[in-house]
């Protein structure tokens, strides 16, 4: 123990010589705590107590009630998941009726939620609304008033201040419904802890689009006499109520009262395991990168080292001297990490509240138990960041260490054979997870394979070093500096390979999953154009007299005054024959012909393993697993709408509009077309029986038109186009409906609601769809793992470009000696530092596509045999990480090459 006291007093004494050096490796523990600590201190600060939960779910109240079944109900403890045996109400319960299935002297205030259209200040947009009387004493902790007062009178509203700013208004301002009937004062601005979103708080009585069966949530505060337990809770159940109850948050059942369906399963094994070899994964990072620092300050001290071995010290000392410095660092660094991180958490609470979580922390608070073992965990890192070193100094030679000379640089075969035998039991065991789809198994071989090739990179740093033969005298000295310092350079390239490996892996991970998602998207129309429709009210009116949709010119000068418009074009929809009243539906469908029909189509999800194999090779099976946002599906339009709807281009277009032109139809789908024509289903309510509509289709009468498939623009997953010949054909009618916008651009979120606001002017029955396409947003995190993967890169470089410049000291004497110029250091250090940056990201890249590639596989295996088909995820290219990556390198080199003194040192010999 003794030994380990003079240790440390060394170790620290040298962290105060070397400062520079010392800085360097604190902050690389550090800022692993550092992460640590603050998502640890904010989990801790956002994961509510059971007393708080309670507060942001029921205020002041002892119970939470929704009343939505009339049969019997079983719920989970919280009220948080039920399944009820009775059906759905279809009349919200009154409050005397409720408070008649309570015990005597309950009191309860409803509580209401739905959401609503207003006038914004860019146009119309929906908002949550609540009706909820903030006066009363039950809401406290549930809402909570932030400035003027609450609602008191059917005029009056409260917002969230995310509300006021998407109305545009404030305290003392109004509110308005979209056609101007309506309008509310603004009393107060209110918060809901739980919830951070734009919301408008009602009087109950007066909420507009008050809670129905179609929509909406109601619920009630109860002030009961008395806690109310788990009993009563399934008292209640058995009348259809669903209770969230304050006794039951602080005092939960034991598991055996739970319901079964609602019972925890313990542990997540495999996230447990996935997490257990990430926190791995991170360790390795952090000693591949510290562990350079300390070999620097073993080279350094290599003198010191070999004086305490001459005087009498034995390996194990000279041992904890090296592994002193890795508990002094690491304790210093987990102490830094721990108070900046915590630091953090708190400045940034209210960032996290509002624009990360949207809801309220519980308090300012750390996770002692997390933090004690991040601390412990640091100093472990610390330690096993300097085992390598100190084992190396232990083993060096003494004479050699004394009179200055280097010891051996070629790298052991044993541990050559030993790195690439770990990779291939790596890659062995990552094409067995892939195949078996085991997650835990596939990463367990990707962490094999990565340490057999942090074993490889030495031998390998060896074989490039070769090379300098050929290079200029910078590159040459730098190639042979790397090698001959191999213990340091090599666990820099390393986590240089490791970092840019993980960024390129998850980012093509993450790239694939965007274009499977793109892939199952249908286009309903062309990129960026509109659908502008009428909605009838579908109300019984006399024969004769038709309800009048709107002027479509109006329309369409709505549409130029506010929108990139190129063209407009009217469209219609198919109606019943003239006089039908307007609730009566008719309509016409395309029918596959005879024997292009899938065996299968009407048991999707019933198949077994074996039939769905045999759906999947059937070309009749190709069903459509993907979705559509806006579509029109059944149009009447002339030839000149073909534009706007398909994006058809030339001969294919031509052809198209003749077809119409003939009084035919337009389809997206060419299995319906045969011989040049395709036969329509005549659904005509007004003549058919229900029951011959639904349960005989096949006995549908029929009008055979000429038909063409567009080939261009548009897949084959579209509506279908009919002409107003094909429609007389089928002696059916039709009427306006709307019309297609071509557009120059995609329009703005502001443009579309000057559009909705204009049309809502003309009739409330117009709305607008415009077809955005895939959500193409950029995914935040492939930014931040590929500057992760930077910020390690240069780390690297710099680590191992300021040792190989110590160990090089008597080098750039002797070209200072022999003649050379100042730029020579600097063009040194550049390549130094081009070495290792440009051979890690080299590797770190190939690794990391043989590992998408192999993650990927794994999930295309499980969908192999299903059908109906689910596209599989392609091999993309994360292009935004990847140029990160390749410019860091350079990044580094420039640094590298801007800092270095270019003074070459000359160093006087002392006289005897």
């Amino acid at each position: 123990m003794t030994s380990w006291f003079i240790a440390l007093r060394i170790a620290r004494r040298e962290a105060r010589r070397a400062k520079g050096r010392s800085a360097m490796v604190v902050a690389m523990i550090a800022l692993p705590v550092l992460a640590l600590s603050f998502a640890a201190a904010s989990y801790d600060m956002f994961r509510l107590r059971p007393a708080e939960q309670a507060d942001r779910e029921m205020g002041a109240a002892d119970a939470r009630l929704r009343w939505d079944h009339t049969g019997p109900v079983v719920q989970e403890p919280r009220g948080n998941g039920w399944s009820g045996e009775g059906s759905p109400v279809t009349q919200p319960f009154t409050e005397r009726e409720v408070l008649a299935a309570l015990p005597a002297g309950s009191r309860i205030i409803p509580a209401l939620e739905n959401y609503t259209e207003f006038r914004t200040a860019g146009g119309i947009g929906s908002i949550g609304v609540q009706g909820l009387d903030v006066r009363d004493p039950l809401t406290e902790g549930l809402v909570t008033l932030l400035e003027g007062r609450a609602p008191a009178s059917a005029g009056e509203v409260a917002l969230t201040p995310q509300a006021a700013d998407r109305l545009g208004t404030e305290i003392g301002g109004t509110i308005q419904n979209p056609d101007r009937t309506r309008s509310w004062t603004v009393t107060g601005l209110v918060e809901f802890p739980d919830s951070l979103y734009e919301t408008a708080v009602f009087l109950p009585e007066t909420m507009p689009a008050r809670p129905s069966p179609s929509g909406g949530s109601a619920g009630w505060l109860w002030d009961a006499p008395g806690p109310v337990d788990w009993d009563q809770v399934k008292q209640l159940n058995q009348r259809g109520i669903i209770v969230s109850s304050r006794a039951v948050f602080l005092h939960p059942p034991p598991e055996s009262e739970t319901p079964e369906m609602f019972r925890t399963s313990g542990v997540d094994a495999e996230a447990l395991g996935i997490g257990g070899l990430v926190a791995g994964l991170a360790i390795l990072e952090i000693v591949l990168l510290a562990g350079p620092a300390f070999a620097v300050g073993a080279r350094r001290r290599r003198r010191d080292l070999g004086l305490i071995a001459a005087n009498g010290g034995t390996p194990a000392h000279l041992r904890r001297i090296v592994l002193a410095d890795g508990v002094v660092l690491g304790t210093l660094g987990a102490a830094a990490g721990l108070v900046i991180g915590i630091a953090a958490a708190f400045l940034t609470r209210p960032l996290l509240e509002e624009h990360f979580v949207n809801q309220r922390a519980g308090g300012y608070r750390v996770f002692p138990l997390a933090l004690a073992g991040i601390a412990v965990l640091a100093v472990g890192t610390g330690l096993l960041a300097a085992l390598v070193p100190a084992f190396t100094a232990a083993r060096g030679d003494v004479v050699a260490a004394l009179t200055g000379r280097r010891g051996s640089v070629r790298s052991r075969k044993r541990w050559l054979v030993a790195g690439l035998a770990l990779t291939g039991v790596g890659a062995a065991v990552t094409v067995l997870g892939a195949r078996r789809t085991d997650i835990n198994m596939l990463l367990a071989g990707l962490i094999l394979g990565e340490l057999g090739l942090v074993l490889c990179t030495p031998a390998l740093v060896g074989l490039i070093a070769r090379l300098g033969r050929v290079l200029p005298l910078a590159p040459r000295i730098a190639l042979r500096d790397t090698a001959r310092n191999r213990a340091a350079s090599a666990p820099a390239i390393a986590a240089v390979m490791a970092a840019v490996a993980g960024s390129v892996a998850l980012g093509v991970v993450l790239t694939a999953e965007q274009d499977r998602n793109d892939a199952r998207y249908h286009a309903g129309l062309p990129s960026g154009n509109a659908l502008i429709q009428y909605q009838y009210r579908q109300a019984q009116t006399e024969p004769g007299k038709p309800e009048q949709a709107p002027d479509l010119e109006r329309v369409a000068a709505i549409a130029r005054a506010t929108f990139p418009t190129v063209a407009t074009a009217p469209l219609a929809e198919v109606t019943c024959p003239a006089g039908t009243p307007n609730d009566v539906y008719c309509g016409l469908s395309p029918r596959v012909p005879a024997g292009r029909e899938c065996p299968w189509a009407d048991e999707v999800g019933t198949l077994g393993a074996e039939e769905q194999r045999k759906a999947r090779q059937d070309p009749r099976c190709v069903l459509d697993s993907g979705w559509q946002s806006v579509g029109y599906g059944m149009a009447v339009a002339g030839p000149d709408a073909l534009p706007g709807l398909t994006a058809a281009t030339g001969d294919d277009l031509a052809t198209a509009r003749a077809a119409l032109a003939a009084g035919g139809v337009v389809v997206g789908d060419p299995r319906f077309v045969e011989d040049g024509k395709v036969t329509l289903e005549i659904y005509d309510a007004s003549q058919q029986s229900g029951t011959t509509a639904v349960r005989d289709l096949a006995k549908l009468p029929t009008v055979v038109v000429p038909a063409y498939a567009v080939s261009t623009g548009l897949p084959a997953f579209g509506g279908i186009i009919l002409s107003s010949g094909a429609v007389e054909a089928a002696k059916l009618s039709h009427r306006p409906s709307g019309l297609v916008v071509s557009t120059s651009r995609m329009p703005t979120s502001a443009e579309q609601d000057r559009l909705t606001a204009g049309l809502r002017e003309l009739d409330a029955a117009l709305y607008t769809s415009v077809e955005h396409g895939p959500s193409q947003r950029s995914d935040p995190m492939l930014l931040v793992l590929a500057a992760a993967a930077g910020l390690i890169t240069l780390g690297a470089a710099g680590i191992a470009t300021g040792l190989a410049a110590a160990d090089g000291r008597a080098d750039l004497s002797t070209l200072a000696a022999v003649g050379a110029s100042p730029g020579v250091r600097r063009r040194l250090s550049l390549s130094q530092s081009g070495v290792i940056a440009g051979l890690g990201t080299v590797l770190g890249v190939t690794a990391g596509l043989g590992v998408s590639a192999a993650v990927l596989y794994a999930y295309n295996q499980t969908g192999a045999d299903r059908w109906p088909v689910e596209p599989p995820y392609p091999v993309g290219v994360p292009w935004q990480s990847l140029a990160v990556v390749a410019v860091v390198p350079l990044v580094a080199m420039l640094g590298a090459g801007l800092l270095t003194r270019s003074r070459l040192p000359i160093e006087a010999r002392r006289a005897t």
